[in-house]
């Protein structure tokens, strides 16, 4: 499992280096490849690759009705490895379609990663603070 955030920087080629712990954990899932893909929220997914290959087959299943979707998941998804510096190259595309320049927060979702320009991540953040809590979570305790 992947949780926590993590500020980044993007170097000139586009690469960020992935955080110490969570390479320990893809190195203990035998994982040097990731995917990544757009996220229509904003930002990027970045997925260990078994756990893209899940997400890529229950994707290809979906009705014609969702083909649009298909093509924003799937159209924009990219295989890249974590190279022997432990870097990840995000490729121009999606770099621009994420709008990230410089600095960009690595967030942790369990399966799998979101990658945001930090300034952008900061306004979605408070706007979900705005909104009213989702009735799933009204009742959720701990």
């Amino acid at each position: 499992m992947f949780q926590g955030p993590a500020a980044l920087t993007l170097d000139g080629k586009g690469r960020i280096a992935m955080p110490s712990r969570h390479r320990e954990v893809l190195s203990a899932m035998g994982v040097n490849q990731l995917t990544i893909t757009k996220n229509p929220h904003g930002g990027l997914l970045v997925f260990p690759r078994p756990t893209w290959e899940i997400f890529r087959d229950k994707l290809a299943a979906l009705p014609m009705e969702a083909a649009g979707w298909k093509r924003v998941y799937l159209g924009n998804a990219m295989d890249v490895e974590i190279d022997g510096s432990s870097r990840v190259l995000i490729a121009p595309e999606l770099r621009a379609a994420a709008g990230l320049t410089r600095d960009v927060m690595l967030l942790g979702m369990g399966s799998h990663f979101e990658l945001w320009d930090t300034a952008r991540y900061a306004e979605h953040e408070a706007e979900v603070m705005q909104s009213p809590m989702p009735e799933s979570l009204k009742s959720f305790s701990f």
